[in-house]
């Protein structure tokens, strides 16, 4: 993406972000047809700026091509194909499953696949029950409240770990049981991380039939890192220098190769951001100098990876 910068009269600092590069860039990352002008053009326009996930472009456009071609069918006499759309997303921190899950609900609505297209979140506390029968009545409340939109359900793996005789393994049975009967105005994801969702899997063989969509989202490498840092610097009205590009980099590159277990990925960049931009706002204010360019850029002194 280019970045025009430009002052106007009050001293306000105005940065344009080309959007024609954007658009051969989202070509690169998926398919031709995954452009702001084709006929996924729906898609585009929620899913361009993710980078990565090209697991989750292309299974939503196969939705939404399966969609349209079942509302031409319809208008012949011809039966079209029920789509059930829960799906499962095994990922680590910071790899975009919730920030994904709320744009499916808004792409949804837009589809005409949901009714409302709202979002709603739970974790285990939200539906399991210290007494016998408040479990599945909690678990239908929040069914019931999530009808037309989207049911996010993280760290779902923890519904089974206290075994046979928790009351979690309800919430699952409950879970299933709506699955079934509301899958034409509800999708339900459950995520969490890869070897927890994989066990989860295991434990509960009925659930892998009842998810026809299971997405890996992978750990995010050196160089799609560096390019979310550049996004969140743009989205900031900030800019990196070549020389803090290149510190960021060789930082990244090593991050990656040390294979941290809780290492968070975007989440990380967000925090190595919003640190370097406190620590340029006080050598600017040291410094005591405010002209458009020491505004905008970030140098590689204001980088800081303690703690992010």
């Amino acid at each position: 993406m280019n970045t025009q910068m430009a002052q106007n009269k009050n001293g306000q600092i105005n940065i344009v972000l080309s959007h024609k590069q954007d658009i051969s860039l989202a070509k690169h990352q998926t398919n031709d047809s995954f452009t702001n002008n084709g006929p996924f053009q729906l898609i585009y326009k929620h899913f361009s700026s993710f980078i990565g996930l090209e697991s989750l472009k292309k299974t939503v456009c196969e939705i939404y091509a399966t969609h349209i071609m079942n509302e031409k069918r319809r208008t012949l006499g011809m039966k079209g194909t029920k789509q059930v759309l829960h799906m499962f997303f095994k990922g680590n921190p910071g790899t975009g499953k919730t920030t994904a899950a709320r744009k499916l609900a808004k792409l949804y609505y837009q589809m005409n696949i949901l009714s409302k297209g709202h979002f709603v979140e739970a974790e285990r506390a939200d539906q399991v029950g210290e007494y016998i029968g408040q479990t599945a009545q909690k678990t239908r409340a929040l069914i019931q409240k999530s009808l037309g939109g989207i049911l996010f359900i993280d760290e779902a793996y923890s519904l089974a770990r206290g075994g046979e005789k928790d009351f979690g393994k309800e919430a699952i049975d409950t879970l299933v049981t709506h699955m079934e009967d509301n899958s034409d105005d509800l999708v339900i994801i459950l995520a969490g991380y890869p070897y927890e969702m994989e066990r989860f899997l295991h434990l509960n063989p009925g659930l892998t039939s009842r998810f026809p969509f299971i997405l890996d989202f992978d750990d995010y490498n050196a160089t799609e890192l560096l390019r979310i840092a550049k996004q969140m610097v743009r989205l900031r009205e900030y800019e990196l220098t070549k020389e803090a590009e290149e510190k960021l980099w060789h930082h990244l590159n090593e991050k990656i190769h040390a294979k941290e277990r809780n290492f968070s990925n975007a989440r990380y960049m967000r925090n190595v951001i919003e640190r370097s931009i406190r620590r340029h706002s006080i050598r600017l204010l040291r410094q005591n100098t405010y002209d458009f360019s020491d505004l905008v850029h970030i140098h590689p002194v204001d980088l800081s990876f303690e703690k992010a």
